[in-house]
């Protein structure tokens, strides 16, 4: 197979000297269909699609604040040293640890004042950041970040990957582990996973189909991440993003056992 071995071009669009980025085109198609998913679901939950709305006008921007700010935290001696790099997410540094975050505040606040439960909200945005995730991590391939470490042709092709993805991971002079295409398949099966256990009538109760995705989508991120080489440290060979993957896979099983016994809950009631 003959491989031409370049990159697909990261700009999507030039408008009159304005670049508009497949990152971010992808990132708002992620959220796009997201919110599709979260609106029709508030409607079979009985709740105003309109909650919905206003969670993402305020969350969204919010969220992207959170991310960015996380990463730079983390990353801030090279931001001191140059801090007009702050703003260009197009080079990337979007932490979604860190959006994720900011995002549950504004759902937390948006909650209290329309005395709506939080773990409602919770289970029917869960499906949707997740599915958000799945599609924005191909806006990392087309920047040709968050891969891994150097490996072989022929195992890429082991795996039967398209070709366009084989070339897009030739990064530096060297094949690198598609780790994008890791993260995104693995949460894909986790969305698979929690629609069915959603449909399946009398097996969850209200705010397990947040904690399911707490448990899955940190599992998936601990190993992905551990063979990611931009990783961020928040002490030598301890990354930032397993420790938080491990904190909490482990409080969501917790809270999930404890939940079950606390049945004077007043907001546990079945979905």
């Amino acid at each position: 197979m003959n491989f031409s071995l370049l990159a697909l071009n990261p700009i999507a669009l030039n408008l009159g000297g304005l670049e508009i980025h497949w990152y971010g085109v992808i990132i708002a198609l992620g959220a796009l269909v997201g919110v599709i998913m979260a609106m029709r679901e508030a409607k079979r939950r009985h709740l105003d699609p309109d909650n919905i709305l206003d969670l993402v006008l305020y969350g969204v921007p919010i969220a992207l604040v959170g991310a960015r700010l996380y990463y730079v935290i983390f990353e801030l001696p090279f931001y001191l040293a140059n801090p007009g790099e702050i703003i260009k997410v197009w080079h990337g540094g979007i932490a979604i640890y860190g959006g994720l975050i900011a995002a549950f505040i504004v759902l937390l606040v948006l909650c209290k004042k329309r005395n709506i439960s939080p773990w409602l909200m919770l289970d029917i945005a869960a499906p949707s950041v997740l599915l958000g995730q799945i599609v924005g991590r191909w806006g990392n391939f087309m920047n040709q970040e968050a891969f891994g470490a150097k490996t072989t042709l022929d195992f890429l092709q082991s795996l039967h990957l398209p070709h366009f993805i084989i070339e897009q991971m030739y990064i530096n002079g060297a094949y690198r582990q598609p780790t994008f295409l890791y993260e995104s398949l693995g949460n894909l099966i986790g969305l698979i996973l929690i629609l069915i256990l959603r449909n399946r009538k009398h097996l969850l109760k209200r705010g397990e189909v947040f904690l399911t995705y707490l448990i899955w989508y940190p599992a998936v991120r601990f190993f992905v991440e551990g063979m990611r080489t931009d990783s961020l440290y928040i002490l030598p060979g301890v990354r930032v993003s397993q420790v938080l993957s491990l904190l909490l896979f482990f409080a969501a099983i917790g809270l999930f056992i404890y939940r079950r016994k606390k049945l004077d809950d007043p907001w546990y009631n079945e979905l």
